[in-house]
């Protein structure tokens, strides 16, 4: 690879299978490029200047690369070099013609294919052109698609090298691309095959729709063929051309389906050597199959490795909890050790396998049940995969369907000690953890947390906290259900769960309205908030303290770390930074409740929904009171709004005491990673989070590690940041996402779940990272997950849309505590949205219009 580039390493291990073939060339190798670049000074400085660039600044990007090719283009080819390609060329007759391949070094990567961002010449002819030609793919090492891929791929320019690839030219009479997984469902059993007559420059270009053949266990499943009105084709002395096609062709299969089949099994034979699925580029030459190029399939999301063949299903946490970002393996592994399930992890996510629970009748529709009330679609593609014959077989019940042996636990009265009790249980259990890791480093400090994660679970699972967290939840779904029907309202529980108690969540988005009063009044404090990127973070609360008004502030934010400190963006990944050890992420958010309210803030908003919802408790019991049989209904209406306003606040706290334990053990981990700094085993601290819980406590135990390892699992984690999690993942590396089916939304309208009632109209804010967030009143925030994190945000805006999220979902939770009109789970609504757009959230309906 660093000798030839990934294009020309590809080919010579495609060259090595047998019954695969390869038209002949030979290889100019990266020293050649370092030889050319070695004559122009100037390339160091273009270099330096195309390394500062923002990837963003397009015209700037466009400008510099032009530089650089021109630089590239204008330096003549050595004698020796040029002659060592044209004596190569030789062997071929003199007149014969070739394809010019860029084939850089960082190309055709498991990770990074570059498709198409350097330059491929074809039908090129004589040693002259050729050389010319030679000299156009490494400038093609810059053009502006090749710098803005390196750039957001996290790929260093210099550390990039262009090997150029000359073959023999190949003259087919069709030619494509064959997929050895579907590309867009990810499915590894299904191949897809593009084909068209000529070049393949006329499917690459768009100038025709190719014939697209679908193939599964040696059967073409699937088949469309179009009119192919145009083709590309050789012309005798150099180049190529567009032609038009002979109309009674136009409509013909560009291959035979015996044709597709044998190219499929070519490419099974392909996938197979390289070890994962293949973008294969291919042309049919006198009814013979050319390979010209194999790549890796770069977008599809990784299974999870499981040993055995079986089919399997699996179901995303990151959907469960509010995070779909990517984890790195020491987040993924601490949650795995934590869970309350066995958790599979795949493209940097979490997955939990269901195939168990839907073999069995009984377990099938509780785990419907479940996921519909939580996530629509994940149901829904559960359905979808349930619905295809075999796949998921049906047993006889293994997974018992309803309650426990002994009975169901008797039903909680309305007491809000017992969620004081629980609350105090999870703080002595959190504040014992404190207590003991204290003296714990090294070896010990390993086993100390193993028996701590028991604990943990321990905590997670006491019956008495999932019979109040449950409590809650199915009062919610009573109220809905009852006054829906009784009443003809919708979604009723979301304004009588106004301001309700206990909500550690809700609590915190006020608690920093009242940081905010503090810091309201003092000038320079709120100049100092708003250039806090010149800080450093371990430096925030310091240099704070020294401005006028300084010290009153920092105590006020010191407070509010005191309780909220362990809370962040993707808190389960427990590699995240958390505010306390990023407290100037806190500094927007601050910034706009200072622009946004006056004093008092927090306890105005908490009474008004507290005054709401007994508003709205006495207005629904009275009309139930007017009807048949009111009297009962209005009884145990007010049972259940008695109930919900007990336990659902405390729906929220079972995640802060998870959160709060996972920053105890964050900070001796990383006590440990400085330990392995000063003993030069590590470079890093951060290089830590790369490692597994159980790699890193063999790290610590024989002060060697593997630096290969930990880079090659940074090189993942950026690729993985690239892949959309799906909702639902079967073994066949299927990604269903699930449908809402609904046809009572307006046309256009984007469709989501309603979670809080109310419509509300006003200004998108498409907010993908909360320390970036600059919100007005009466802005609606548009992103793809909320997770507790978020909470500051909501007391600013008027409504909420995500692209992940489900009715009991900690956003959901938050925007009916608040009385913000929100609809979560809008496939795509970040890139749908433009930042900006004036909306409509429909809260009670499910749906958005885009208005501008």
């Amino acid at each position: 690879m660093a000798v030839v580039g990934g294009k020309g390493a590809h080919l010579g291990g495609l060259s090595r299978i047998e019954g695969v073939r390869v038209p002949a060339g030979f290889c100019v190798t990266t020293d050649a490029f370092r030889r050319i670049v070695a004559e122009a000074p100037s390339i160091d400085d273009q270099l330096d200047q195309l390394a500062r660039l923002d990837p963003d600044d397009r015209a700037a990007v466009r400008t510099l690369s032009a530089q650089l090719r021109r630089t590239i283009e204008g330096i003549a080819v050595p004698d020796d070099l040029a002659a060592a390609i044209t004596g190569a060329l030789a062997r071929f007759g003199e007149h014969a013609a070739h394809a010019v391949r860029s084939s850089a070094t960082a190309e055709d990567l498991p990770t990074a294919s570059f498709a198409g961002q350097q330059d491929t010449y074809l039908n090129v002819v004589g040693p002259a052109a050729i050389l010319q030609h030679v000299s156009r793919c490494w400038a093609s090492l810059f053009t502006e698609r090749a710098v803005t891929y390196r750039q957001r791929n996290g790929i260093d320019h210099r550390a990039v090298r262009m090997a150029v690839v000359v073959q023999r030219m190949a003259f087919p009479h069709a030619s494509g691309v064959l997929f050895t997984a579907d590309p867009v469902t990810g499915n590894r059993k299904v191949a897809t095959v593009d084909a068209g007559f000529g070049l393949g420059e006329a499917l690459v270009s768009g100038l025709v729709n190719p014939d697209v053949f679908t193939v599964r266990d040696g059967q073409i499943v699937a088949k469309t063929i179009a009119a192919k009105q145009r083709a590309v084709q050789a012309l005798p002395a150099g180049g190529t051309q567009e032609v038009a096609i002979d109309p009674q062709q136009q409509e013909q299969p560009s291959l035979t389906d015996a044709q597709v089949v044998r190219l499929v099994d070519l490419g099974r034979r392909i996938e197979a050597h390289f070890g994962r699925p293949q973008d294969i580029e291919w042309c049919l030459v006198d009814d013979d199959f050319q390979i010209v190029q194999s790549r890796p399939i770069t977008t599809l999301f990784p299974v999870p490795e499981t040993g055995d063949q079986e089919n399997h299903v699996y179901v995303s946490v990151g959907h469960q909890q509010m995070m779909t970002d990517p984890m790195k393996p020491l987040g993924l592994s601490m949650w795995q050790l934590t869970a309350m399930v066995p958790m599979h992890a795949a493209g940097g996510r979490l997955f939990v396998d269901v195939t168990r629970r839907l073999s069995s009748p009984g377990g099938r529709a509780a785990l419907l049940d479940v996921m519909g009330k939580g996530d629509p679609l994940v149901r829904d593609a559960l359905e979808t995969v349930l619905d295809r014959d075999g796949f998921v077989p049906t047993l006889p019940d293994a997974v018992p369907a309803g309650p426990p042996a002994g009975g169901a636990p008797a039903p909680l009265e309305n007491d809000p000690a017992v969620v004081t009790e629980l609350i105090e249980r999870s703080r002595a259990s959190v504040a014992a953890l404190e207590c003991d890791i204290r003296t714990k480093t090294g070896p010990e400090l390993f086993d100390f947390l193993l028996g701590s994660f028991e604990e943990h679970k321990r905590v997670l699972s006491d019956p008495l906290s999932i019979q109040a967290i449950m409590a809650g939840m199915e009062a919610t779904w009573w109220l809905n259900d009852k006054l829906h029907e009784w009443l003809g309202e919708k979604n009723a529980a979301d304004t009588l769960t106004l301001s309700a108690p206990d909500n550690v969540t809700s609590e915190m988005g006020l608690a920093l309205l009242d940081v905010a009063d503090v810091i309201r009044a003092q000038p320079e404090v709120v100049a100092f908030l708003r250039d806090v990127q010149d800080v450093q973070d371990e430096a925030f609360l310091e240099e704070l303290a020294k401005v006028t008004g300084g010290a009153e502030a920092r105590d006020a934010i010191e407070g509010y770390l005191d309780r909220y400190g362990m809370r962040c963006v993707g808190e389960i990944d427990i590699t995240r930074p958390r505010w306390r050890e990023r407290p100037a992420t806190l500094a927007p958010v601050l910034l706009d409740n200072v622009r946004n309210f006056a004093p008092g803030a927090a306890g105005r908003r908490f009474e008004e929904g507290r005054q709401k919802a007994q508003a709205k408790e006495a207005d629904v019991l009275a009309r139930l009171r007017a009807l048949p049989d009111g009297d009962r209904k209005a009884d145990e209406t007010k049972r259940m709004i008695d109930r919900v306003r007990t336990f659902i606040g405390y729906r929220e706290y079972p995640k802060y005491g998870i959160v709060s334990r996972y920053f105890v053990y964050k900070r001796a981990l990383l006590a440990e990673a400085e330990r392995l700094v000063q003993a030069a085993v590590l470079p890093a601290k951060e290089d830590v989070f790369y490692l597994t819980f159980q790699e890193l406590h063999d790290v610590v135990r024989s002060h060697q590690v593997d630096g290969r390892l930990i880079q090659q699992r940074k090189d993942a984690f950026r690729s993985y940041q690239a892949l959309t999690t799906p909702r639902v993942l079967t073994s066949d590396g299927e990604a269903v996402t699930g449908a809402y089916r609904r046809d009572d939304v307006p046309a256009g309208a984007l469709v989501g779940l309603p979670v809080s009632v109310g419509t509300v109209e006003g200004r998108a804010r498409v907010v993908l990272d909360l320390a970036e967030a600059a919100l007005e009143a009466g802005d609606i925030l548009v992103t793809t997950f909320t997770d507790p994190s978020w909470s500051p945000l909501f007391v600013g805006i008027a409504g909420l849309v995500t692209e992940v999220g489900g009715l009991m979902t900690h956003g959901a939770v938050i925007a009916r505590e608040y009385g913000l009109p929100a609809v979560v789970g809008v496939a795509q609504a970040t890139r749908l949205i433009r930042d900006g757009d004036r909306i409509r959230v429909h809260g009670t309906d499910g749906y958005v219009e885009i208005l501008s």
